[in-house]
């Protein structure tokens, strides 16, 4: 009984490891569509706002206000109705996460 257990938690560990890893890679394919303006892992081109290294909390309030309408942006109020604050604060994360 204890080896079938060892070998319960071990699955469940492996199954949970997998859906982060899953997790991960979906954000990199959301955070994907902002390297046309903003470069590869948000590191752009001199000219352009870099948004590796900044703050999750700065950039997720950037999102949510082009999500409002309440920030100017050409483009920008467009994208960011595409998806849900929460998935928002996902991609802000990943850009805070990213090296200067």
């Amino acid at each position: 009984m204890v080896k079938t257990m060892k070998w319960l938690a071990a699955g469940v560990l492996c199954a949970a490891a997998m859906g982060a890893q899953a997790q991960v890679n979906q954000i990199k394919v959301w955070a994907a569509a902002c390297a046309n303006c903003h470069g590869t892992d948000g590191r752009a081109q001199p000219g352009a706002i870099s948004l590796a290294g900044q703050g999750k909390d700065d950039l997720l309030q950037k999102l949510l206000d082009f999500k409002a309408g309440k920030r100017p942006a050409t483009i920008m109020h467009q994208l960011a109705k595409g998806y849900t604050d929460e998935q928002l604060g996902d991609i802000a994360g990943y850009f805070a996460a990213q090296k200067k």
